[in-house]
């Protein structure tokens, strides 16, 4: 416990409840999810940039989602995992603490942004097909990702900043596997209500500012998809979609639950359940989401391992 009105230098993460033996499961299944995410979304990296097939917008776009989930889910599960491997609490600096945060909101941010012109992507792919190749040009895709990387980055400077200002005299303790703002700002001895409320309009406009041209996107292509006569050209066309749309489902839903919300100094177990949807499982997801459906992935993926395998008979 800190004193009456000193902050906190360092933070201890309380982690997960439950025995040691509890502890080395969650380490066994979330180290495998980690595995899994890393290598899965390396491997759509690598085909994306290799297969001359997938050098469009698309998965120029995907290649970028695929960096962004690797990074956030790096900047978490690693902590996460050295604290349920080892006992007792685990400690984070105020230093550490501030760059795991800023890290965090800065790449889902970046994320949001990017999911949103991947949903203008496909609008554009659908709804005017004809001028795809004349709207969605090698230089739009790179400025498109260029300002999504900068608006996430620069926009998260002062949440994380204004977080900070507050000082933390309660405790030092975070019921937290990592620097959760909300946990943080119960720490506080201030008056965080008035941060909390303007953190909760960033989250909005952020979140649902990105989510807008995605529901907008998807009316138009549904409507447009339903125009088609035949089945086939209809199921072909949903095809295109069916990977990013599931993905934003997911991804927005877990996101809504955790920041859109006046109240940022929520439960502990709700903060941690969606954390864990959030840099856990949809990270471990996409790999899957981005190749099961999509068959020019598949087909790319297919190729790649007959070429590894006809190198390792040479």
């Amino acid at each position: 416990m800190m004193g009456n009105r000193s902050s906190a230098t360092e933070f201890c993460l309380l982690g997960f409840p439950g025995s040691q033996e509890l502890h080395h499961i969650l380490f066994a299944m979330f180290f495998f999810l980690y595995s899994v995410t890393l290598a899965g979304n390396t491997v759509i990296i690598m085909i994306v940039c290799v297969d001359k097939r997938l050098h469009s917008p698309m998965y120029f776009f995907l290649g970028h989602l695929s960096a962004l989930e690797i990074l956030v889910t790096s900047i978490i599960v690693p902590v996460m995992l050295w604290g349920l491997l080892l006992p007792g609490v685990q400690t984070l600096s105020l230093t550490a603490c501030v760059a795991q945060l800023f890290l965090y909101l800065a790449a889902g941010t970046t994320e949001f942004a990017l999911l949103g012109a991947m949903a203008v992507d496909r609008y554009v792919a659908v709804c005017n097909p004809l001028r795809y190749n004349i709207i969605m040009n090698s230089r739009t895709c790179i400025w498109v990702v260029i300002v999504s990387w900068v608006f996430g980055f620069l926009s998260e400077i002062w949440p994380v900043y204004a977080t900070f200002q507050f000082t933390f005299c309660k405790s030092n303790l975070l019921d937290h596997f990592y620097c959760d703002r909300g946990q943080l700002l119960k720490l506080s001895c201030d008056d965080t209500l008035f941060t909390e409320f303007v953190l909760f309009l960033m989250a909005v406009v952020i979140i649902i500012g990105s989510l807008a041209p995605t529901v907008v996107s998807y009316t138009y292509i549904f409507s447009t998809i339903l125009k088609i006569p035949s089945a086939s050209g209809r199921r072909k066309a949903f095809s295109t979609c069916a990977s990013h749309c599931t993905f934003v489902v997911i991804g927005y839903g877990s996101c809504l639950f955790l920041y859109v919300k006046p109240k940022q100094t929520q439960a502990a177990e709700y903060n941690k359940i969606a954390s864990l949807l959030i840099s856990v499982l949809t990270p471990f997801l996409n790999p899957f989401i981005f190749t099961l459906r999509n068959d020019k992935v598949k087909e790319a993926l297919r190729d790649s391992m007959k070429g590894c395998c006809q190198l390792l008979k040479e």
